[in-house]
């Protein structure tokens, strides 16, 4: 397991999995350990993917200074990691929450990004949320779900602030709720740091306008890509935010959740060679 020293003396680590060329990895959670991500739906027999624990998870200290878990504040982890691996410019993937930190790295060191992937991203970094009405909405796709019945007033009452989150509606972000999907979300209690999860969003750590303006100018290919059951974010969101990009594709895989590469390997895996495998010179699908 590699390590290497951010800015403020906290030593971080990352994994290496896989054979090919490079392509660094965010997870989201927030602030899960990247062990939830896996193989990516079998893309580890293309690309040597390099997955950063985030600070204060996974395998990476916990560092002196808990305000370093706002998301901002650990976009120069990200070029610490760059720079400790010997890369020019990266392929860089992040999931859900972890999105937010690749676009604010994207925005802050645009020549740094050969290609970016955005998947079922959080694009509170360009003044975006799923909304409790978003994620009622896809929730309500799923009536023929033999769960349904039972999880549906549940994760409205959590929405609506008057309950507390109950594993009952769980199926909800998973597209088929089947032994992979129960395995994945019973390791996640283990793999979350809860303190650093809840500091992630923090006031202060998104400057929208500047971040669009910024990210306006990126020549980077990008891909953001969605779920269709998804509801953080529903696929409108996502194609929005794929909107802030001037090089942007966008995809929605059918009848998958928030982690499509278990809902569908095949297709995630497909989808997302074809992109990372096509030259950062070509021309991409307009995002509109």
């Amino acid at each position: 397991m590699p390590t290497f020293i951010a800015a403020d003396g906290t030593p971080l680590a990352y994994h290496l999995r896989g054979e090919g060329e490079p392509l660094a990895v965010l997870p989201g959670g927030p602030m899960r350990a990247s062990a939830y991500l896996g193989d990516l739906g079998g893309l580890t027999a293309h690309r040597r993917l390099a997955l950063l624990d985030l600070r204060g998870t996974g395998d990476s200290a916990v560092p002196a200074d808990p305000a370093t878990y706002r998301c901002d504040r650990m976009v120069e982890d990200v070029e610490a990691w760059r720079a400790h691996m010997g890369l020019e410019h990266m392929d860089l993937l992040a999931h859900s929450a972890g999105a937010a930190l690749a676009m604010l790295y994207a925005a802050r060191r645009p020549h740094r990004v050969r290609r970016l992937v955005l998947i079922t991203p959080n694009p509170s970094a360009l003044g975006m949320r799923a909304t409790p009405e978003d994620r009622l909405a896809a929730a309500a796709l799923r009536t023929k779900e033999p769960w349904f019945e039972d999880a549906f007033p549940a994760f409205r009452g959590w929405l609506a602030g008057g309950a507390d989150f109950d594993d009952v509606f769980l199926p909800f972000f998973y597209g088929r709720w089947d032994d992979t999907a129960r395995a994945h979300t019973d390791a996640e209690p283990e793999q979350t740091n809860e303190e650093a999860g809840e500091r992630y969003f923090a006031d202060g750590a998104f400057t929208p306008d500047a971040t669009r303006a910024a990210l306006a100018t990126l020549t980077a290919p990008v891909l953001v890509y969605a779920g269709e059951l998804d509801g953080g974010p529903r696929p409108g969101l996502a194609r929005r935010a794929a909107q802030a990009f001037p090089n942007a594709e966008f995809a929605v895989q059918p009848g998958a959740g928030h982690y499509p590469w278990l809902d569908d390997p095949e297709s995630f895996l497909s989808r997302t060679r074809a992109f990372l495998d096509r030259s950062a010179d070509s021309a991409p699908p307009s995002a509109d």
